[in-house]
């Protein structure tokens, strides 16, 4: 796990470094995107849905944007559960879910990125046959994209209205690894009355494997946008 967080570091360090470099060098002649070089703080509103929380910060040059986000105690219940924990009457809680980001804008309010994020789970029963301590905890680790929009309401104020923000955005994070020895967990499965084998949750929409979209909710701080 430790050397997972390390790479994380590294990469975003070492990329940082060189898109910064880039940008001096064979963008400095275009022109300047508003809200350029600015530190921005916000959450997700599908983690509050989900009866969890997630803190985001993100850092836009002119052309690039480099974010972290944080995510606590996801519930992923009936419905939102995964089809395989649907079956099997499972709930999949997401304890932890942390990354970084790296993007590009391609126009001020549209940006792209390439994030790469790991993430901590707990398998419980759902509903009433939920024990005291969870079946299992795994970890996954997902390298995907995600396409961002930035849009500000209070723009053309020249007050600190100008900073408010919300970004829509569509992601795709595959899965790529997890701890769970070949994907597996087999257990007893005290309701369906015989034994079962699980497979370590996809992110996002039930069945679609990693993609899935959310508003995040922000503020840019430096109003004035250039």
């Amino acid at each position: 796990m430790k050397n997972i967080m390390k790479l994380f570091a590294t990469a975003a360090i070492l990329l940082g470094s060189l898109t910064d470099l880039s940008a001096q060098q064979v963008y400095k002649n275009r022109p300047q995107f508003p809200y350029s070089n600015r530190f921005t703080l916000g959450g997700g509103v599908s983690q509050i849905l989900l009866g969890g929380f997630n803190v985001q910060a993100e850092y836009t040059t002119n052309r690039f944007v480099f974010d972290y986000s944080h995510g606590f105690n996801l519930h992923f219940d009936g419905n939102a559960a995964s089809l395989v924990a649907q079956r099997q009457h499972l709930a999949e809680k997401l304890k932890q879910t942390l990354g970084v980001g790296i993007g590009y804008r391609i126009t001020p309010e549209f940006d792209i990125r390439f994030e790469p994020k790991i993430h901590f789970y707990e398998l419980n029963y759902d509903g009433k046959a939920e024990e005291t301590k969870p079946l299992t905890t795994y970890k996954t680790v997902t390298l995907g994209a995600g396409a961002y929009y930035r849009y500000y309401p209070f723009r053309r104020q020249e007050n600190a209205l100008a900073g408010i923000l919300i970004m829509p955005s569509v992601r795709y994070w595959p899965n790529v690894w997890t701890s769970l020895d070949d994907d597996k967990f087999t257990y007893f499965n005290k309701v369906t009355d015989r034994a079962e084998t699980y497979k370590a949750a996809p992110q996002g929409f039930t069945a679609t494997k990693g993609l899935f979209a959310n508003v995040t909710l922000a503020y840019t701080f430096g109003f004035n946008r250039k």
